[in-house]
C-alpha cells in the first residue's frame, strides 16, 4: 500500500468495520475494474550490488530514483517525516511506494482492461528507465534476491518497517525474508455484493497455490538454488501465522463481510500512526483500541484510518479491504505483469468462468487445500490435489480465463481480445516447466553454477 489512509471519523461500533468492507461493493452496474502491483529489485549495474536509500560509491540510490520520476512525472511526494518514500498520482491513480530492502513499487491505478494495463506499465517503463539508468541502476525480474544475504540488503527510512523489523523475528522464522528479500506482482479485483465477495474469495484462496505454481520464479537465495522452485511462497509458510494463510473459515458457512472483521480484529496489530509519528504497538489487540484501553496509548481510541492501516498489515493469500486482493505469485517479467490480471479477469469477471472455477475447486477439503499450499513451493506444476496435478487444474483453469475473456471482449486497436496476454501462462502450461526450473537449467548449464549471470539474464527492460 502506497499510502497509509487518512480519516479522523471514530470508530464508535463493530458494524462500522463491516459497512467499510461493505462499501467497496460495486452496485447498480458500476465497472468491475482490475488493480495490477509490481515490485521489482534494483541493482547497479557495474557490480550487481544492492541499491540502499541514500546511494552508495558516489551513486545515487533508491531516493534518486523517486526524486527522478518526481520531476518526470510531476507526481506529488509521499513523505515519512523528512523521507521521501514514494509518489502518487493527485487525480487517484497510481503511485509509486517501497518494500523494506528497496523493491520498487508501482501500484497501479484501477483500470478498465488489461490492455490499460499494459499501456499503464509501458508508460511506467518508459518514464522509469532513463531516470535508472543514469543512475547505473537495473532490476531483477525475479520473485526473492538471489544473492545478497540479508545483513546487506538495504534498509528504507519507514517507520512502521522498523517496527515489523523488530517484530518479525518473535513470530516467525523468515519473516525478515519476506520484508527485505522477496518481490511479487498482485491483482485487486472489485465485488459486486457480499455474495459476490464470498464467491470470489473461495474460488480466489483455492487457486492460489495454482497461481503461485505458474508463476514460480525465485529459485535461489544466498547465491545458491534452494530447492524449492517458490523461495518466496515457501517465506511465506513461516512469517507469521496469526496473519497469513489460506484462511479456512472462509469456505465455511456464514462467511461474509462480518466474519471477516471477526478475523481482522483478532490480528495483533503493528502500529497507530497519529500525525507524522507511527506508535509501536506490535502484538497489542485492535480491540483495546476500540475500547480505548490499548497499554501503549491509554485513552487513544480507534479512528477509521487505524482500521485501514490495520488491514493492510494483514498478510493471507487472499485479502479483503474495499477489493479483493490476489497475492500468490512470484515476480516475474514484464509479460508476467500482464499475465496475472488477464487470468484474474477472465476467471472473476465472467459469471459463466466464475461458477466453473467454484465447481472445479468446491469438492476441495480444507486439508487438501493446506496440503496443496504446503507443496507449491517445491514442487509447483507437480503438486497434486485430489489426484490431479496443478499442470492438469491449470489446463482446466486456463480454458476457464480464455472464454471469459473471449465473452469479455475487451479489443485492442488491433482487434485482440484481453486472452493475449494469456500466452506466457499457456506456453509454461504447455511446456509443463516453470520459469524457476527454467532459469534452474541456465544455472547448471550456461551460467557454471554462477548466480553472477542472473543479474544479466534475469533483468527486465530498460
Amino acid at each position: 500500500m502506497a499510502r497509509d489512509v487518512s480519516d479522523t471519523t471514530p470508530i464508535t461500533s463493530r458494524n462500522m468495520l463491516v459497512e467499510w468492507l461493505e462499501a467497496g461493493s460495486k452496485t447498480g452496474g458500476a465497472p468491475l475494474l482490475i488493480g495490477t502491483e509490481h515490485e521489482k529489485i534494483p541493482f547497479y549495474a557495474a557490480d550487481d550490488s544492492p541499491v540502499p536509500y541514500e546511494g552508495a560509491g558516489g551513486r545515487g540510490g533508491v531516493r534518486a530514483l523517486l526524486e527522478g520520476l518526481r520531476d518526470t512525472l510531476g507526481w506529488a511526494p509521499i513523505l515519512d517525516r523528512d523521507a521521501l518514500i514514494g509518489l502518487y498520482q493527485s487525480d487517484g491513480g497510481g503511485a509509486i511506494s517501497l518494500e523494506p530492502g528497496g523493491q520498487f513499487e508501482l501500484s497501479g491505478a484501477p483500470l478498465a482492461d488489461v490492455h490499460a494495463t499494459h499501456d499503464e506499465l509501458d508508460a511506467h517503463f518508459a518514464a522509469l528507465a532513463p531516470v535508472a539508468r543514469a543512475l547505473g541502476v537495473r532490476f531483477l525480474d525475479l520473485g526473492a534476491s538471489p544473492k545478497w544475504s540479508r545483513a546487506e540488503t538495504p534498509t528504507m527510512p519507514k517507520q512502521r518497517y522498523a517496527i515489523m523489523q523488530a517484530y518479525m523475528p518473535k513470530v516467525g522464522a523468515l519473516g525478515l525474508d519476506m520484508m527485505f528479500r522477496t518481490a511479487t506482482v498482485q491483482v485487486n479485483i472489485d465485488f459486486v455484493d457480499e455474495a459476490d465477495m464470498v464467491q470470489k474469495t473461495r474460488v480466489g484462496l483455492a487457486l492460489q497455490p495454482l497461481i503461485t505454481a505458474m508463476f514460480a520464479n525465485s529459485p535461489f537465495l544466498d547465491g545458491k538454488p534452494t530447492g524449492r522452485l517458490s523461495q518466496r511462497s515457501y517465506i511465506w509458510l513461516d512469517t507469521d501465522p496469526n496473519r497469513t494463510g489460506m484462511l479456512p473459515f472462509a469456505f465455511e458457512k456464514g462467511f461474509g463481510f462480518e466474519r471477516y472483521v471477526d478475523y481482522a480484529l483478532d490480528v495483533p496489530m503493528y502500529f497507530v500512526k497519529r500525525g507524522d509519528v507511527y506508535h509501536d504497538v506490535a502484538g497489542a489487540s485492535f480491540r483495546d483500541l476500540l475500547e480505548g484501553r490499548l497499554q501503549q496509548l491509554p485513552g487513544e481510541r480507534a479512528t477509521m484510518s487505524d482500521w485501514a492501516n490495520h488491514l493492510s498489515t494483514i498478510f493471507p493469500e487472499v485479502r479483503l479491504k474495499t477489493y479483493l486482493e490476489m497475492r500468490g505469485a512470484d515476480a516475474g517479467p514484464r509479460a508476467h505483469f500482464t499475465a496475472l490480471p488477464a487470468l484474474c479477469a477472465g476467471l472473476f469477471y465472467d459469471a459463466a468462468a466464475l461458477d466453473q472455477a467454484r465447481e472445479l475447486t468446491k469438492g476441495w477439503s480444507a486439508a487438501a487445500r493446506q496440503a496443496l499450499r504446503a507443496d507449491v513451493p517445491g514442487l509447483a506444476l507437480d503438486a497434486r490435489i485430489e489426484g490431479r496435478s496443478l499442470r492438469d487444474v491449470g489446463r482446466d483453469v486456463l480454458a476457464l480465463a480464455k472464454g471469459g475473456l473471449r465473452q469479455r471482449a475487451r479489443l485492442d486497436a488491433k482487434g485482440r481480445d484481453e486472452s493475449v496476454f494469456l500466452a506466457p501462462l499457456e506456453a509454461i502450461i504447455e511446456d509443463g516447466r516453470t520459469l524457476a526450473q527454467q532459469r534452474l537449467d541456465a544455472y547448471y548449464g550456461g551460467w557454471g553454477q554462477s548466480i553472477d549471470a542472473a543479474f544479466t539474464d534475469c533483468v527486465l527492460p530498460q
